[in-house]
């Protein structure tokens, strides 16, 4: 049943008043998500949470009281960690363009660590600097020459945004330091998202501290000391799919043996950042049927959510292709192939043109599990003016909880003064 997914909660009868479509965010299967990862990470290293995954002010709340670090790459997301309660000197403020006025107001705000992609955007950091009288510290984002194994969205490697080439900053290491308001004092490293086993991670991470390890000998010859390496994360977990997070079975012996032969000895502090992680398989789509029908010798399925709710990021390669597992068992009928159809007035709104679902009725309910990361957030919301799904966090460590009811306003408007 739909409600045997929300079980542990022990809140499937008060979630009777919920109307659908609603996420429901567990905040347990948050903290375990958190407390595995913390344990398979050497025990230094600090966990920044990005805020892109979903920046729901619960699940911000639950990671900022497990020691989890912000990183965000906008005026709202910025506001959004603010609020729920990281100071502005905790945050990492990320992403490959950055406009004047967004870099002055996070800095006003007391934001002090920014990543930056390239000269042009050093240059501006100084500026913003120089313009406050203040000393920042950025890490120098790179974009390494190969791209890592096993990846599900290359970062690096490849012509991007993201990140200064190595061979640029080999060739030309001065244009990178020696600003007098801006200090760099770490490098970003990040090779790709989605890594599904502990080797594949292993074999990116690797990769990233032997570039790290030539760059801390690069840069100390003109006077800058690597203190920190962020590698990234590329932590994979199940979207839209059955499915638990990976296991991450044997990663910090092979972490610390790796930090222990490969960096030089004092070692930079490390950081890992990851979003999908933490926050994927804490949330569930709840959408109920609208239409069933045959057409031109296929069943077709309608449901009230479709790429307005989930998935609309998948036309631009954000997030794989849906074809997502809905979960019920309505009455225990048999299973149907079907295509599944979204409410909205294009042919565009599919799901999937193809799969396999429970045998529904108008009316009935199912689920689409592990969508807590890049779900409603990631989703084509004001399209066409359908309301919003409601957001439903529960906590399967505290059954009495009331479950928390609220509703994303279709536009918000953040980092105006």
């Amino acid at each position: 049943m739909v409600e045997a997914l929300l079980e542990r909660s022990g809140v499937r009868d008060r979630l009777g008043a919920v109307r659908t479509p609603a996420y429901v965010y567990d905040l347990a299967v948050v903290r375990e998500n958190h407390a595995h990862l913390r344990s398979a990470l050497p025990g230094s290293a600090e966990v920044y949470y990005s805020l892109k995954a979903n920046p729901h002010p619960a699940l911000l709340s639950e990671l900022r009281a497990g020691g989890a670090l912000p990183e965000v790459c906008s005026p709202g997301e910025l506001d959004a960690a603010l609020q729920a309660g990281w100071s502005a000197g905790q945050v990492l403020y990320t992403g490959p363009g950055k406009r004047d006025a967004d870099l002055d107001r996070a800095v006003r705000l007391g934001v002090r660590e920014f990543s930056v992609d390239s000269v042009v955007a050093l240059d501006q950091l100084e500026a913003v600097a120089a313009a406050h009288d203040v000393r920042l510290g950025c890490l120098l984002r790179i974009n390494d020459d190969q791209p890592a194994a096993g990846q599900g969205l290359a970062m690096t490697g490849v012509a991007s945004q993201f990140g200064a080439d190595l061979a640029w900053v080999l060739a030309e290491p001065e244009r990178f330091a020696g600003r007098e308001h801006v200090r760099m004092r770490g490098l970003h490293l990040y090779m790709g998202t989605n890594l599904l086993t502990v080797d594949d991670l292993v074999a990116q991470f690797r990769q990233s501290v032997r570039t790290a390890a030539r760059l801390c000998e690069v840069f100390a010859a003109h006077g800058e000391t690597i203190e920190l390496l962020d590698l990234g994360g590329g932590f994979g977990a199940p979207f839209a799919k059955r499915g638990d997070r990976i296991p991450l079975d044997g990663l910090k012996p092979a972490l610390e043996a790796l930090f222990r032969e490969e960096l030089p000895d004092p070692a930079p502090a490390i950081a890992f950042e990851t979003g999908r992680y933490l926050v994927g398989t804490a949330g569930t789509l709840v959408t109920s049927v609208l239409d069933v029908k045959r057409s031109h010798g296929r069943d077709v399925v309608v449901l009230e959510s479709g790429i307005n709710h989930l998935g609309g990021m998948a036309g631009l390669r954000r997030v794989p292709p849906l074809v997502p597992d809905l979960v019920g068992e309505p009455d225990g009928r048999g299973r149907m192939t079907a295509m599944i159809a979204g409410p909205l007035c294009t042919p565009l709104d599919l799901w999937a043109r193809s799969a396999e679902v429970p045998e529904v009725r108008p009316g009935d309910v199912l689920a689409v599990p592990n969508v807590g990361a890049y779900g409603l957030y990631a989703s084509l919301l004001a399209f066409l003016g359908h309301p919003m799904p409601a957001e439903v966090v529960v906590d399967g460590d505290d059954p009495q909880r009331p479950p928390q009811v609220s509703r994303l306003e279709l536009i918000r408007t953040h980092g105006e003064d």
